[in-house]
């Protein structure tokens, strides 16, 4: 099949023609001993904006761990900041003793028929995009939390890796835990008694970003890259670097950013495999009088069809010290006791008294045995074995959803009544509009993947 032909069965836009997709591999029962050349996308990352050429960032997570685990080869990396290239591709060339292949625009990784895995570590309003492209283009991806920034984009990212036959891990590390999942096993069989809800907390302090002024674009920063399907905005370096998190354009709010985590370790701790009914928010942007355009104070509960709840609050100023286990991570709650779960252990307490139970961490096992969700996800690469894979592109998108539902709750002011099989909102146009967006061309979702 030629180019031209590829590219209009696959469901490109005309305006996305520089996207070159490649014939799909067939890596069923692919031999240990191959190696897997990745392509990491976006190592910047920082929450220090104003220091640059640092090495850090969520994308050196995915090379440092790459690097651990064997015949895999870091090939690629690429970032919408060319000044950030240079320090970064030394890294990768000490650990994989070859110089990376480094670009500034992704869609030129996925015409690179080398290219067995793209690793995507950009802003939030990349995420659903990159992955789609990437299937298309005979890709496997692993694709940071949150899944994707709108609900309406999981869908899409689900039918892509089915259609192309992808494996798509979501980011969600604890997934991979062997102690979270000894929790979640714990509560399935019944021992906790019967639960009925879940709390999920993220108190994390952050400082006010300030102030500042739109300014030129910074030699080397491909802006209209950065900011791909989302609203042209003028460059300013409190919507860059990290600061993106706090833009309704381009980030979640501290739901997607951490608070992910709590929700779906909440949702599958309860066994839930589908979207809540019922969605109330309320919060707001406190102490701050900055560029900050998102909340930092949200609460919001969630209601489901089998009378289940679900609780998650993050709060982002200073709050009482009494303690991890009391004020971060997922509670679940049952008629016996509960249970503090988090992503490399669980403790259980029953009775009135809170009378200790079982427990496990992962820092009690040895270095072996603990797991990983890139170590987990090459293999599933390797095996094709869908089922396998701790956190599925389809969990990814329910557990994102929670973050999303939530803060449009807010974002409309009132409890709002959710379909889950339709993913729409019942009577409510005005809610219905933030499941989406008018992606800027030619960053454009295709309509048919």
């Amino acid at each position: 099949m030629d180019r031209r032909k590829f590219v209009k069965k696959a469901g490109y836009t005309t305006g996305m023609m520089a996207v070159a997709p490649v014939a799909l591999k067939n890596f069923v029962n692919r031999s240990p001993n191959d190696t897997l050349n990745v392509a990491v996308v976006g190592i910047s990352g920082s929450n220090r904006p104003r220091v640059r050429g640092m090495i850090g960032g969520r994308g050196m997570v995915h090379v440092n761990t790459y690097a651990k685990i064997p015949n895999v080869r870091v090939a690629a990396i690429c970032d919408v900041d060319e000044r950030l290239l240079p320090g970064v591709s030394a890294e990768v060339e000490k650990l994989f003793g070859q110089k990376p292949r480094t670009e500034v625009d992704f869609r030129k990784l996925i015409e690179d028929k080398d290219i067995d895995i793209i690793s995507v570590a950009t802003p939030d309003h990349w995420h659903a995009l990159q992955t789609v492209w990437a299937c298309q283009a005979g890709k496997d991806v692993y694709v940071e939390k949150p899944a994707h920034q709108l609900v309406a984009e999981g869908k899409k990212m689900i039918e892509a890796a089915r259609k192309y036959d992808r494996i798509v891990q979501n980011g969600i590390t604890w997934r991979s835990s062997k102690a979270t999942k000894a929790g979640v096993k714990f509560i399935a069989d019944g021992k906790l008694g019967d639960v009925y809800m879940a709390r999920g907390i993220v108190f994390r302090h952050r400082v006010s970003i300030g102030h500042m002024e739109d300014s030129p674009i910074p030699e080397g920063v491909h802006w209209d890259m950065f900011l791909g399907p989302a609203p042209y905005r003028p460059f300013n370096e409190n919507r860059y670097i990290y600061q993106w998190h706090w833009c309704w354009d381009t980030g979640t709010t501290e739901f997607g950013n951490n608070g992910i985590y709590r929700m779906d370790g909440a949702r599958w701790a309860m066994n839930i495999d589908t979207h809540p009914v019922k969605v109330h928010c309320s919060g707001g942007l406190y102490g701050r009088k900055d560029d900050q355009e998102v909340p930092n104070v949200l609460s919001a509960i969630y209601e489901y069809g089998d009378g289940k709840i679900i609780q998650n609050e993050v709060r982002s100023l200073y709050t009482n010290p009494e303690g991890v286990e009391k004020h971060n991570g997922t509670f679940i709650y049952s008629d016996e006791g509960w249970m503090a779960l988090s992503g490399g252990s669980f403790k259980t307490y029953f009775g009135k008294n809170n009378e200790p139970g079982p427990a496990m961490s992962d820092d009690d096992l040895p270095d072996e045995e603990k797991t990983n969700g890139w170590k987990n996800f090459v293999d599933c690469v390797r095996s094709r074995k869908v089922e396998d894979l701790d956190c599925d592109i389809a969990e990814g998108h329910l557990s994102a959803s929670l973050g999303h539902l939530g803060n449009i709750a807010y974002r409309t002011g009132r409890k709002l009544t959710f379909d889950p099989k339709a993913e729409k909102f019942v009577n409510d146009k005005e809610a219905d509009a933030y499941l989406t967006r008018d992606y800027r061309a030619p960053y454009v979702m295709p309509e048919k993947v």
